[in-house]
């Protein structure tokens, strides 16, 4: 069987594939990719499915070696990723030979870099998913982030993968974005006109202290109108709570699956994705639109990725 080695874990690095869904009811949250475009267009360019597990990187990549080489796509974010010391071109797949070392540094654009590998990586399954989930410590190789000296197994190709690269005018439609389409949240009505107003036309930076839970915004303060507590509830991916002191918080893929902040808003579909690339001290905005606009964005964007031949350059 073909291994992966980890010499350099960088800053986080986890397994994860496209998540465990329906457990929320019991407080686990789907964790996976944060950008599962991305892994799922890696996947596609070394011959996996797209539910294949692989490496998500988060700010400063780790260093890698195949000591009985392996087919890899490098897709997300650029981390200047190079194999024995000669840079590889993202979006594309990539042999290589045995004993070959795969390195990657700092983010030059975006938050998650993602290493898709032919084969996927091999990890024992928790309710169905190689996703590692840090919080509880499940899933992935051993519930947690890689350390120096981990040993990751590699399974073998659904397909044969072919020498292609994902269009340009495919990674622009699918690029991340600072201006987040979001629908009105369940909550709406506890904020002022003036509250919303303010929260559409004010920027807000992403926070230090955001992680896969969420990313907390520095920005103006949003308020809520209503003085009482609210009754704890469900809260769905792409959920934009509004602390009691006016913090927003958009929930990401580790997030809490209840909880009593009022939501102001969600973000739609087809920028969920987009929300993973988003880097600390990044600045965005929100822009509200309709449920059936939501929906039509969603549809035609999983055509798009429905359809591989029409992916490629």
């Amino acid at each position: 069987m073909r291994r992966l080695l980890v010499e350099s874990p960088g800053l986080l690095t986890t397994v994860q594939d496209l998540g465990r869904e329906g457990y929320g009811p019991i407080g686990l949250s789907p964790s996976g990719a944060a950008d599962p475009v991305a892994l799922r267009l890696g996947n596609l360019l070394v011959g996996n499915g797209p539910g294949a597990a692989g490496l998500e990187m988060t700010l400063l990549g780790g260093s890698f070696a195949f000591p009985e080489g392996a087919i890899i796509a490098i897709v997300g974010a650029d981390f200047g990723a190079t194999v024995n010391g000669r840079l590889v071109e993202m979006w594309t797949p990539h042999t290589l030979p045995p004993g070959a070392k795969l390195n990657l540094g700092h983010t030059k654009n975006f938050a998650r870099c993602y290493l898709a590998v032919a084969g996927g990586i091999q990890v024992e399954p928790f309710l169905g998913s190689a996703s590692t989930h840090l919080l509880s410590g499940l899933g992935g190789h051993e519930g947690r982030a890689m350390r120096k000296g981990d040993v990751l197994n590699l399974g073998v190709a659904e397909i044969q993968p072919r020498a292609r690269t994902i269009s340009q005018a495919v990674l622009l439609s699918l690029k991340p974005r600072r201006i987040l389409r979001v629908t009105e949240g369940p909550q709406s009505d506890q904020f002022s006109e003036e509250a919303k107003h303010s929260f559409y036309r004010s920027t807000f930076r992403v926070s230090e202290e955001s992680d896969r839970m969420g990313l907390r915004l520095a920005g103006p303060a949003v308020m809520a109108d209503t003085t009482g507590q609210m009754i704890t509830e469900g809260v769905p991916l792409g959920a934009i709570q509004i602390t009691p002191s006016g913090q927003a918080i958009i929930l990401l893929v580790d997030q809490q699956t209840a909880g009593g902040y009022p939501k102001i808003a969600n973000v739609i579909g087809v920028d969920l994705h987009r929300i993973g690339q988003l880097r600390p001290h990044v600045e965005i905005r929100f822009e509200q639109t309709s449920l059936g606009v939501a929906r039509s964005l969603w549809v035609e964007q999983e055509g798009l990725l429905s359809k591989p031949e029409s992916l490629f350059a």
